[in-house]
């Protein structure tokens, strides 16, 4: 399983959370908005691209290489880490970055 399709699977279901949690709804808008920018040159269009799928790969690696360091564990409510990760998740499933989702185009 893809590193992509793995963060998505367990931080997918997060998606449901939206409909209660405003403020972590806000926090993961915000770490889409960065996402997007650190994964592209930007533009000047009003509809930001779909980011690159060997890029935001690359980017979720380093990223739970780092979690992975810090002995990081998943907490109950909501860190910095589960905000990014459900982040990660919400761009793959938005563009459909996995090949499963792409089949279906």
């Amino acid at each position: 399983m893809s590193p992509l399709a793995k963060i998505s699977s367990a931080y997918g279901p997060r998606f449901a959370e939206f409909a209660f949690e405003p403020a972590f709804t806000a926090a993961v808008d915000q770490h889409v908005a960065e996402l997007r920018e650190r994964l592209s040159a930007g533009g000047p269009d009003l509809t930001p691209p779909s980011p690159d799928s060997a890029d935001l790969t690359d980017y979720a690696l380093g990223f739970l290489d780092a979690l992975a360091e810090l002995d990081w564990r998943e907490p109950v409510g909501h860190d910095y880490a589960v905000c990014r990760l459900t982040a990660i998740s919400w761009l793959v499933h938005r563009h459909g970055l996995l090949p499963e989702q792409r089949r279906g185009d």
